[in-house]
């Protein structure tokens, strides 16, 4: 984050404006809106001592030359500058603003595209009520009483959600403030006399690695956590997307690394939940394929608690797709299994031969360190050679590379992804053939 946004509480205090027509108007009148004073300089007769008591200054001469002259007089001066249309002369950049009755939304692309930070303007502007002001009037008056009232911080967080989110919001919204306060006054006093009450988990997809391809109720729910714990495998980018102040905790299991057992991470679940915790347990990919949520379920179930799922975008989808595969298609394949490359190892009852039938797609989850059994199993199987094979790393992200080739080689093509230790799908079959076409380079690699 190249800039930090704050919101400075600029009434009463004095800002300078150098330069003289629309532009500079427009700043002044910026300032003037948050309760500056402003003073208006000419840019040919700057000195330092102009700019003294000042908290910042605005400079739009809309001439480059005056416009490095004034900087450096500010500078001079020790006052952060901004220089309108001149990145580089900027200590401070202006924002896109929406500003409706009480709600400021300030929208930047650290100067790169300000018509990209005007259309986004105009999305927050239509999605924002007009009533919005009622809103904020409900939970200013509130806040302090709840806060009084309810000492445990995640009872207090959920009910000032509610808030804000619930019917009391909505008779505010609808004209009716009078009525969303005796609403929210009832539902307080009934949580006041409440007793202390156990949480709940929430066992959510994290999907392949995409962070825009989370399912819109799990990134609502990451914003309403108290608490994730989640697998080693999900980026830093789905990890942003959760509350600021949530604690995040990484409970990964990773072959060949000190991890949590998953006893251990059934206990830390409940243990929270019963605590009175709001707890998202993020799994890579969908819960229920490969990913234990059954287990975790197990044990919320034999304790009593309360959970809910949301499932995620798989691997097999999520990475297929990116990498232009077809896992069906009606010429060349017709069923699809999704198998862990653990089974071809450990000699776990897989029907190899089945899988190795003609018309099968075959996605081989956790597969590359093992891809050498898992060819030996679906060659002796009598899946033949020349089979056409594709490895998926980091699937759905930036760094996404796809490499191609045939069954026979597979534990070659395997070995690079292997010490890379990204997260990999195997995908083999037919369709796998599709992936040497995707325009994508150079993230596409065929060998």
């Amino acid at each position: 984050m190249k800039h930090l946004p704050l919101f400075f509480d600029l009434a009463g205090r004095q800002v300078v404006v150098v330069g003289e027509g629309p532009k500079a108007d427009l700043r002044a009148a910026l300032a003037n809106s948050a309760g500056a004073h402003v003073r208006r300089l000419d840019a040919r007769s700057l000195r330092p001592d102009d700019f003294a008591g000042a908290i910042a200054a605005f400079v739009a001469t809309d001439n480059e030359g005056s416009d490095a002259a004034a900087h450096r007089v500010a500078k001079a001066a020790g006052i952060p500058v901004n220089v309108m249309d001149r990145p580089a002369l900027c200590d401070f950049i202006m924002p896109a603003i929406v500003e409706r009755d009480g709600v400021l939304v300030a929208i930047s692309t650290g100067g790169a595209s300000p018509t990209l930070a005007s259309v986004l303007r105009a999305r927050v502007e239509a999605a924002l009520p007009e009533r919005i002001g009622a809103l904020v009037r409900l939970a200013a008056g509130f806040r302090g009483r709840v806060n009084d009232l309810i000492a445990d911080p995640a009872r207090r967080r959920a009910f000032l959600r509610r808030l804000v989110e619930g019917p009391a919001s909505r008779l505010a919204l609808a004209g009716d403030e009078a009525g969303a306060r005796r609403f929210a006054l009832d539902e307080l006093d009934a949580l006041r006399r409440q007793a202390t009450s156990a949480g709940i988990a929430h066992i959510v997809g994290a999907g392949p690695g995409d962070p825009d391809l989370l399912a819109l109720r799990a990134a609502q729910l990451l914003q309403e956590a108290d608490a994730i714990l989640h697998d080693d495998l999900v980026p830093q980018a789905v990890l942003a997307r959760a509350r600021r102040d949530a604690e995040v905790v990484c409970v990964g299991k990773r072959k060949g690394r000190p991890s949590w057992a998953q006893a251990d991470i059934d206990a830390e679940l409940v243990g929270r939940v019963r605590a009175g915790q709001t707890v998202v347990r993020l799994k890579a990919g969908d819960p229920f394929v490969f990913g234990r949520g059954g287990e975790e379920i197990d044990a919320l179930r034999a304790a009593g608690l309360a959970y809910t799922i949301v499932p995620g975008i798989t691997a097999a989808l999520g990475c297929a797709a990116a990498a232009g595969i077809p896992l069906t298609h009606r010429r060349h394949a017709s069923t699809l299994t999704f198998v862990s490359g653990h089974s071809a190892a450990d000699g776990r009852p897989v029907a190899w031969p089945a899988l190795s039938a003609q018309g099968h797609t075959l996605a081989v989850y956790m597969g590359t360190t093992e891809a050498p059994a898992v060819r030996d199993r679906l060659l002796e199987a009598g899946t033949p050679p020349h089979t056409p094979v594709a490895i998926i790393e980091n699937g759905t992200r930036a760094d996404q590379i796809v490499t191609t080739g045939r069954l026979v080689d597979l534990a070659r093509l395997a070995a690079a992804h292997a010490q890379a230790g990204g997260p990999s799908l195997i995908i083999i079959g037919d369709v796998a053939a599709y992936a040497a076409a995707v325009e994508t380079p150079p993230l596409v690699k065929v060998s």
